[in-house]
């Protein structure tokens, strides 16, 4: 088990998401703003493994426009030797990592348009750990999409597109349930179709579900990640008070951690925590599973 956090990194002064109006798209500027991004990202996994924080989301904005018709710019070549770096050090520090495309990424969306952007964004996204030389069990994660009407023909379309994928693709996509429309059962059934493995979000599933306990459910999402795909990712958050139902929290509750941790202790995932304060959490989050036998222990860091 590895735990950590999404994309941000508020501790460390600065961010690997800098970006830039389309309308003031230059190529000095594309390179520029990824050379920092670069950067950053290499400061954010120093920070964390420091930490001992093992698990990162790198983020989508990590190339802006990279998945756009205006960005022909060779910045696969021009960076290959910092993407190579960092993903060495990924690999020598037991990292995982994943990538997350935004809610316009949608696979089953009846509008071909839609579907072909994303598919442009997913090439991005897969080409970046790609370039870093990771293992398949580095992923991209979705969601299903929208019901459009009806669910079981967009259950359908997903499916159907899914097959039709470039490999380089499938051997990095992973689907989770979401709040409102797919729940873990509707990701498992379309797991049955593709073989596409299952990220269970236990948040996601505290408010769409279909009756079951989310550690009842733990075996079968097991059973949907093959060797290479690693172990399996599971999304953890907890509800803001006061704010919207789905909202996330800002720091994680540290009982209920607890009680989660506790509860699910037969199984073996790596924990990606969507809490808003990012590391902050991550490190409490940390120091709260440090008897668990399944955590990994950071290399290479200060004990």
């Amino acid at each position: 088990m590895r735990i950590g956090y999404p994309c941000i990194n508020r501790s460390i002064g600065c961010t690997a998401s800098h970006t830039f109006r389309l309308a003031s798209y230059t190529e000095e500027r594309l390179i520029d703003t990824v050379k920092e991004n670069l950067a950053c990202l290499e400061k954010i996994l120093e920070y964390n493994r420091e930490h001992g924080m093992l698990f990162f989301r790198i983020t989508s904005d990590l190339v802006p426009f990279a998945s756009h018709p205006v960005c022909t710019y060779p910045w696969q070549e021009h960076f290959a030797e910092e993407f190579q770096r960092i993903g060495k050090f990924i690999r020598q520090h037991g990292f995982r990592i994943s990538m997350h495309p935004d809610q316009f990424v949608l696979m089953n969306a009846p509008d071909t348009n839609v579907f072909q952007r994303s598919i442009a964004d997913l090439v991005y996204q897969t080409k970046v750990l790609d370039l870093m030389g990771l293992d398949r069990s580095a992923k991209v994660q979705i969601h299903v999409g929208g019901v459009y009407g009806d669910k079981p023909a967009s259950m359908d379309r997903f499916s159907d597109r899914y097959e039709s994928l470039d490999h380089a693709i499938k051997n990095r996509l992973v689907i989770e349930n979401d709040e409102r429309l797919y729940t873990i059962t509707d990701c498992l059934a379309i797991h049955e179709r593709t073989g596409i493995p299952v990220i269970g979000d236990s948040f996601h599933h505290a408010l769409n579900n279909c009756g079951e306990p989310f550690v009842d459910l733990l075996k079968s999402i097991r059973a949907t990640w093959k060797v290479h795909d690693g172990i399996p990712m599971v999304d953890y958050s907890s509800q803001e008070p006061g704010k919207r139902t789905g909202a996330h929290a800002e720091h994680i509750v540290p009982e209920d951690f607890r009680q989660f941790l506790y509860q699910t202790r037969m199984a073996d995932f790596d924990i990606m925590l969507e809490i808003k304060d990012k590391e902050k959490s991550a490190r409490l989050a940390l120091d709260i599973a440090r008897d668990d036998p399944r955590l990994v222990i950071r290399k290479n860091a200060d004990a």
